[in-house]
């Protein structure tokens, strides 16, 4: 059975007005065992290293290429579209016919 992988741009950092690291494509692998507790410490963790991992490519045709070269199966995660915001005027905050 290949792999599963997924590709997707990351989303923007809510923390944050710029727009870094959401032009690149991600490729990750899907995680294949389940985290559990450390009994030491009680970090969780798995054995699963590949879930570590993260590829970045400058464009999806790249990142779907390297998959299918790989034999990866992979889910293309599509970005949502984004609504441009509406022009506000400051002074409209204090028009006489607003409605509060």
């Amino acid at each position: 059975m290949p792999q599963q992988v997924r590709i997707y741009r990351p989303a923007k950092n809510a923390m944050q007005s710029g727009r870094a690291n959401t032009r690149h494509w991600v490729l990750e692998f899907e995680p294949s065992d389940r985290k559990e507790p450390d009994p030491l410490m009680g970090w969780n963790g798995s054995r699963d290293t590949q879930s570590q991992v993260r590829i970045r490519f400058d464009s999806k045709e790249q990142a779907v290429a390297h998959a299918e070269r790989e034999g990866y199966a992979y889910t293309v995660i599509e970005d949502k579209p984004v609504k441009a915001p509406k022009p506000k005027n400051y002074a409209d905050n204090f028009r006489f016919d607003r409605v509060a």
